[in-house]
């Protein structure tokens, strides 16, 4: 695995965002996106740091000046309780380095030192391969599948994983 780090997300992110628009990085997220849609994202990652609702990461490794990656968490309702969603990619020429499960346990350590939630959770859809042994290997317990919507009114069968931040630290 190379050597990471995490960088708060700051105005490299669309341009990450951009080098990640393609079918392939997209093929689970309802295709290749808009300029607008990446700007509303990138603004509403930066309205969770300001508001301290979640977290958000640039994945950094050695020799390369720019992000190859992203991993974060934000706060989101589900079955009727506040929970951290996180999510995560990686640059196609970047993958199969063990950069999504090693930035995906960080951002979890992360979120539970946050304190403000016990559970996180990822939403991959069934069919992903890839993000689902992420959650596996970053020690996600598989609750089943569920329905969803990503990006907003595409519908998707989607597996529940749930983490229990308090065996991390966070709150009871």
């Amino acid at each position: 695995m190379s050597n990471f780090w995490l960088e708060p997300w700051d105005e490299r992110g669309p341009a990450l965002e951009r080098r990640a628009n393609t079918p392939e990085m997209h093929a689970y997220l309802g295709g290749v996106e808009s300029e607008e849609s990446i700007m509303a994202r990138h603004k509403r990652i930066l309205d969770h740091l300001r508001a301290g609702t979640g977290g958000m990461f640039l994945i950094m490794i050695d020799d390369e000046p720019d992000p190859v990656g992203s991993v974060g968490y934000w706060e989101t309702e589900w079955s009727g309780r506040m929970v951290y969603e996180l999510g995560w990619k990686v640059l196609s020429g970047f993958q199969g380095r063990g950069l999504a499960v090693s930035s995906t346990i960080a951002a979890i350590g992360l979120a539970a030192a946050d304190g403000r939630h016990r559970w996180a959770h990822a939403f991959p859809r069934t069919d992903n391969a890839a993000s689902n042994g992420v959650c596996r290997k970053a020690g996600f317990e598989l609750l089943g599948e569920v329905a969803h919507e990503y990006p907003k009114g595409n519908p998707i069968r989607c597996h529940d994983w749930r983490f229990d931040l308090k065996a991390v630290g966070g709150p009871g």
